[in-house]
């Protein structure tokens, strides 16, 4: 926790770092909440609280702090190989080609 006088103040001091995984925003002015949250660059934002997860949403880091997301969906990706298949189980091909 740090102590701060502008806005833009807080945002220069959270975004001044190579790391980028995780911050909290704590104020009752919910305007100022989305504002910042939209400014700061890190992987997830906590409003109001800190440390609460879900292992349906992403998790992952900005800058240094990572590569990728773990949980959720897309922690996925990593372990996935997209493939197409092309099937035809009719009698008659409209192809120069005849199996």
């Amino acid at each position: 926790m740090m102590r701060f006088d502008t806005e833009e103040e807080a945002i220069r001091i959270a975004n001044d770092t190579t790391y980028g995984l995780a911050a909290g925003i704590h104020t009752s002015d919910w305007r100022q909440m989305q504002r910042v949250t939209r400014k700061i660059k890190a992987g997830t934002i906590w409003q109001n609280q800190y440390v609460a997860a879900d292992s349906r949403i992403p998790f992952g880091g900005f800058k240094s702090s990572g590569w990728g997301r773990e949980l959720g969906l897309q922690g996925l990706d990593a372990y996935l190989e997209t493939k197409a298949v092309h099937s035809y189980y009719g009698d008659d091909l409209d192809w120069p080609i005849q199996l």
